[in-house]
Parts: structure tokens; C-alpha cells; sequence
């Protein structure tokens, strides 16, 4: 690793009885909104493979790793929940431990593509802030296909969680 460098951020998707369980992470946590929207295009393209993700689900961020962890591992991105559907998750559900960040990603036949020509799947990373302390919330936002093609990626901070569907359902699950 060259000293101005920082080591690289490695990415393994895990998956349970057929379907994507989460990802995990290793070297390092991604530093901003920018190397989380990174991620995000990786956990999208997961997405898109047909039946690994058989509805819209919402991942957490976990810091906690499993006894006898891969080397290198630092973190889990793990599926809690349907975001919709029969059993989906409540609002507050995250109010009592916030994770540092939740993730929502869509298959391809939940997802209306910005490029109508793709079938792609979608999501959005939100990273909650402490606004009455000047921490602004961040996200981002991807639509992406299973052979990689991206038609569209967003990144912001200073963000009002209100403003987008997805935002608003990830804060709702955070709100106390």
C-alpha cells in the first residue's frame, strides 16, 4: 500500500438458500457518500441477476462480524427485511440501535428504469446524519444492469430524507 494511498475496499456477496443475504466488507469501510455509491453499483448489479433478490429488501450495516471472520473482513451489509410486501419491516425498527447506514435494493421487475431500454435493478444508500449537530445526511442513489451497465448513479450530502421515496422509508425505519 503506497503511504498516500488508502488500501482498497473488497466486496464479497453472501447468499442463503438461494437468495442475497448482504455483502461482506473487507480492508476498509468506504471514507464518503462517493465510495458508498461505489458499493451501492456492485450491490445493484447483485440485484439484477435474476432471482437472487425476489423482492425489495432493506440491508443494514453492521459492524459486528461473524465468529471465525474471513481475513481482512471489517464489516457486514446484511438483509433485514422486506421494505414491502407481506412482512415488511415497521417503521422504528432501527430507532433503538441506529446502524450507520441502511441500504434498500430493488430487482429489475421492481425497479422502472430512467433508460427504458434496460432492465436494470435499483437502490440507495442512506447514511443518517445528526443535522442539530452539523452533520448532514447523505445518499445515494443507482440503477444498474447484471452485465454492469450503469445508466444511472447519484451522490449527495445535505440531503432532506423526505425528498425521495427510498430515503424517506430508510429514515422512517430509523425514526424512533
Amino acid at each position: 500500500m503506497d503511504g498516500n494511498r488508502p488500501s482498497s475496499i473488497e466486496v464479497a456477496p453472501l447468499q442463503a438458500d438461494g437468495s442475497l443475504y448482504g455483502f461482506m466488507l473487507m480492508g476498509r469501510w468506504p471514507n464518503d457518500t462517493v465510495e458508498w455509491a461505489r458499493f451501492l453499483v456492485l450491490a445493484v448489479q447483485m440485484a439484477a441477476v435474476p432471482g437472487l433478490l425476489p423482492t425489495s429488501t432493506v440491508f443494514r450495516v453492521r459492524e459486528e462480524l461473524p465468529e471465525e471472520p474471513h481475513p481482512g473482513a471489517i464489516g457486514l451489509v446484511v438483509a433485514e427485511g422486506q421494505l414491502l410486501g407481506d412482512h415488511p419491516l415497521r417503521p422504528g425498527h432501527f430507532a433503538e440501535y441506529q446502524p450507520p447506514g441502511l441500504i434498500v435494493l430493488h430487482p429489475p421487475s421492481s425497479t422502472l428504469s430512467s433508460v427504458p431500454e434496460y432492465h436494470v435493478a435499483s437502490g440507495c444508500v442512506f447514511l443518517p446524519g445528526l443535522p442539530y449537530l452539523g452533520l448532514d445526511h447523505r445518499a445515494a442513489w443507482v440503477e444498474a444492469d447484471v452485465e454492469g451497465t450503469v445508466t444511472q448513479l447519484i451522490s449527495k450530502v445535505g440531503i432532506d430524507p423526505q425528498v425521495n421515496a427510498d430515503t424517506a422509508a430508510l429514515a422512517m425505519l430509523l425514526a424512533a
